[in-house]
């Protein structure tokens, strides 16, 4: 992993950049005349958990939802498993991408969000097959299979024919899990997973996912308020501010000894 906000000075060196899974280069967003993203790099290599903290407002969600394509950023670009995201290179020139090149390269990216969006028309076993079989055509048979198999590992293989509305926030979570880890993706995104969940159910998804992230090899980006579970699953974590990352390292250091004093406030404050 590697977080550089000087525009320029990212660095193009081609093996490094075959191993990075995600990268950042000069990417701003603004909102009005808030810029929540200021000329951002940083990149992720495959395999690696990074998890990005920070205040509220701060860019760890934005982050998220451009490598989701909920937002396009308004300057820079951002690639996935080598592939420009928003862009694509065209006679030798960057254009903004088509909508079936951005379906290809999210294909790539899964993303299990504060609130749980499960279908609450379909059961428990449709809800995680429904795009395994729609977007990657699995037949019905595989894609049933491998949503046992990830309702098993999330500790809910007896609830496939549950509806939604019967099953308690933190099992729906689990599901959502589940339904993002069927697409096969490169990369996990977890955003906030836990805000909506009432405190006694929140240890369960959070040992649910640590055992996501010592058990397998998917890499995570992570934004989280919960401090012990980023310094628990976490290669490295970032620290943002204002849409800058001001302090980057392993959880040991970040965690016991900052080096930024903005950091020593916030963590001061959470902890």
């Amino acid at each position: 992993m590697s977080a550089d906000n000087t525009p320029g000075n990212f660095s193009t060196d081609s093996e490094a950049v075959d191993s990075e899974l995600i990268r950042f280069e000069n990417v701003s967003k603004r909102f009005g005349s808030n810029t929540v993203l200021d000329s951002l790099n940083f990149s992720v290599e495959p395999g690696k958990h990074v998890t990005l903290i920070g205040p509220s407002g701060s860019g760890k969600t934005t982050i998220l939802r451009l490598l989701m394509t909920l937002l396009k950023p308004d300057e820079g670009t951002i690639t996935v498993a080598g592939q420009y995201l928003t862009h694509e290179e065209k006679n030798g020139k960057i254009t903004p991408a088509s909508d079936r090149h951005v379906r290809e390269v999210r294909k790539n990216i899964g993303m299990v969000f504060q609130q749980f969006n499960l279908f609450p028309n379909m059961k428990v076993l449709r809800n995680i097959t429904e795009a395994p079989i729609h977007v990657l055509g699995l037949s019905k048979d595989e894609a049933e299979e491998r949503a046992r198999e990830l309702l098993d590992m999330v500790g809910l293989g007896d609830r496939c024919n549950a509806y939604p509305t019967h099953l308690s926030g933190g099992q729906q979570q689990r599901v959502a899990i589940a339904r993002a880890l069927a697409m096969r993706p490169k990369v996990l995104l977890l955003d906030e997973v836990t805000s909506a969940l009432d405190p006694e159910l929140v240890a369960g998804v959070l040992d649910v996912l640590r055992d996501i992230a010592h058990s397998t090899d998917i890499t995570m980006l992570c934004v989280t308020h919960e401090m012990n579970f980023a310094r628990d699953i976490s290669d490295d974590v970032l620290m943002f501010d204002a849409g800058k990352v001001i302090e980057s390292g392993p959880p040991e250091r970040i965690f016991s000894e900052p080096q930024q004093e903005r950091t020593r406030e916030f963590l001061s404050a959470v902890l």
